[in-house]
């Protein structure tokens, strides 16, 4: 009995080390440019978690321009910006690995990396924008307030975090039946806790610019937009950082997501029309605060960076590139991360501009309210940036590219046939 302990012991040992010297060779003998990349986004990261104890260590107060009557900055639209980019890799990524459809395979296992990634640095920048975040993870599990969209949004968050995981971890040891059951669970979770996200803001009565039944829909739209333009823009660096040239797998996988990509767009562009023409006939606060983003001192933001960079010229990329010019769609997904960022940044701060007493004509709000981000939140949005850079360098070489192996193809294909066959015999 000992010592058939000790001989299992002894595979054990070996199975790690031989993994750990697997995990080293893929790690050295690299190009300086990778190394000179990984870096930059490592020091980067640690600068912004640097800046986020400090301000932790002076108070938010000193450290951060939020206040009483804006108290959401640029840390809660980053935040969205990366849970939205994190549910949206989700869908992308089900696409393949959930709902059989092969021609998603081969960016599927990249999508659920960037989602597990893009979700973790969210949870890092708001970690650091709330003023007492330990107190609040043990209460949120010792006294919930099943009232709360917050507390949903939270719990359902963490749930979904988990299921991403469970997928990943079954993917990389070839469990793909219990990687799909994961999978359609993280899909379920995250859109769950997206659309709860959505009415965080759509069901706050004070904030006219928020309020109603669009803010939840239009953030599961808006994840599909981000996630495709995100998985694009990271499988085309991947092929780069690799030094691989794309096979026809590969190119059809880009080809589909970037026509996705275009739905997107499309249908994000008819939600912000028509939240601009309801706003004019909505209430007086509402109207105001649809003036600052057209008009006023958001109007670049808007018409530059959300609707130029973020939607029109990303269509036009994507249109003219067929799905077949790899250059034309990386520089559209630049653009589109680009102005989506800002996107969530108006969002969040320009439904905040009108003061709450602004249509009573209360003499210490008859003016706008500002807000420009510190020193201290703009090098903690940085670090966020920095930590998805450091983990996707890290992660193309630690899980060699991410490749799907064939027999994952011929996955994809069986449950495509299974559906056809079903529909087939209901007809």
């Amino acid at each position: 009995m000992a010592e058939n302990v000790t001989k299992t012991q002894e595979v054990a040992e070996a199975v790690i080390s031989t993994k750990w010297d697997i995990l080293i060779s893929r790690l050295t003998g690299l190009s300086a440019s990778y190394y000179s990349m990984l870096a930059v986004c490592a020091l980067i990261a640690a600068v912004g978690v640097g800046a986020g104890l400090h301000a932790m260590y002076i108070g938010y107060n000193h450290a951060y321009n939020v206040s009483r009557e804006v108290p959401w900055g640029i840390l809660i639209s980053t935040y969205v910006f990366f849970v939205v980019t994190s549910t949206g890799l989700c869908l992308v990524s089900s696409i393949g690995h959930v709902f059989g459809v092969k021609d998603f395979m081969p960016i599927a296992k990249r999508s659920v990396f960037l989602s597990i990634v893009t979700i973790v640095a969210g949870f890092t920048v708001i970690f650091f924008e709330i003023e007492n975040p330990f107190r609040m993870a043990v209460y949120n599990v010792i006294s919930p307030n099943l009232s709360s969209n917050i507390w949903w949004m939270g719990t359902l968050y963490g749930a979904y975090l988990f299921f991403m995981t469970l997928e990943f971890i079954f993917l990389q040891i070839d469990k793909h039946r219990l990687a799909t059951y994961a999978g359609f669970l993280g899909v379920v979770s995250g859109i769950a806790a997206h659309s709860n996200l959505g009415a965080v803001f759509g069901m706050l009565h004070g904030r006219e610019f928020w309020y109603g039944p669009y803010m939840p829909i239009y953030f599961i739209a808006s994840a599909m937009m981000s996630g495709c333009a995100t998985i694009l823009f990271f499988t085309y660096l991947a092929h780069k950082v690799n030094n691989e040239k794309f096979d026809k797998l590969a190119e059809r996988a880009l080809e589909i997501t970037s026509k996705v990509g275009i739905l997107a767009i499309c249908i994000i562009m008819f939600f912000t029309a028509w939240k601009i023409i309801t706003g004019f006939v909505g209430a007086e606060g509402k109207r105001e605060a649809l003036m600052a983003l057209l008009a006023g001192e958001y109007a670049f933001n808007f018409w530059a960076l959300e609707v130029t960079v973020g939607m029109v010229l990303p269509l036009v990329l994507y249109i003219l590139s067929r799905g077949k010019n790899m250059k034309m769609i990386f520089a559209g997904s630049a653009l589109m991360i680009f102005g989506i960022f800002f996107m969530r940044y108006d969002l969040v701060v320009v439904g905040q501009v009108v003061p709450v007493y602004y249509e009573l004509g209360v003499a210490e709000y008859e003016t706008l309210l500002a807000y420009f981000p510190s020193v201290h939140e703009i090098l903690v949005v940085l670090g966020g940036m920095g930590i998805v850079g450091t983990t996707f360098l890290l992660g193309e070489k630690i899980f060699s590219a991410h490749k799907v192996e064939e027999h994952e193809h011929e996955h994809a294909v069986h449950l495509e046939a299974l559906e056809t066959s079903k529909t087939e015999t209901v007809r």
